[in-house]
């Protein structure tokens, strides 16, 4: 099981980046998804949820209004696109999926929850 990320670069603040997660080895059409975030010095902090079907999405305070997290069952895929970009954004930015045994609960914001993760895509914001 992989999630491959990617689509993080450099970017001047105020400008927007969209990240792309891709599933493969099995499906999590049926798991919770989420992306985190690591910025240098600093612990792994939660970023955005989505559940199974993508109809509810719950956001971190930080990032809420600015990042808006999809996905796409068919091509097991995860997105989050970035608009309004702040130099406190920068970090290292990581899709997970949710382990199987919290379906049916309220949004996982705690990495525990997560399985599966990704190998983590740089987001750099310039002043």
């Amino acid at each position: 099981v992989q999630l491959q990320a990617s689509g993080g670069g450099l970017v001047q603040a105020g400008g927007s980046l969209r990240l792309s997660c891709v599933a493969s080895g099995r499906t999590f059409s049926n798991d919770g998804m989420a992306w985190f975030r690591q910025a240098p010095g600093k612990v792994r902090e939660f970023a955005a949820a989505i559940n199974w079907s993508g109809g509810s999405t719950y956001y971190a305070n930080s990032v809420k209004g600015r990042f808006t997290i999809s996905r796409d069952n068919a091509k097991n895929t995860v997105s989050l696109q970035m608009t309004s970009l702040k130099p406190e954004d920068t970090a290292l930015y990581y899709c997970a999926a949710r382990s199987p045994r919290y379906r049916g609960r309220p949004y996982g914001t705690a990495s525990y929850e997560y399985d599966y993760w990704g190998q983590g895509t740089l987001v750099t914001v310039s002043s």
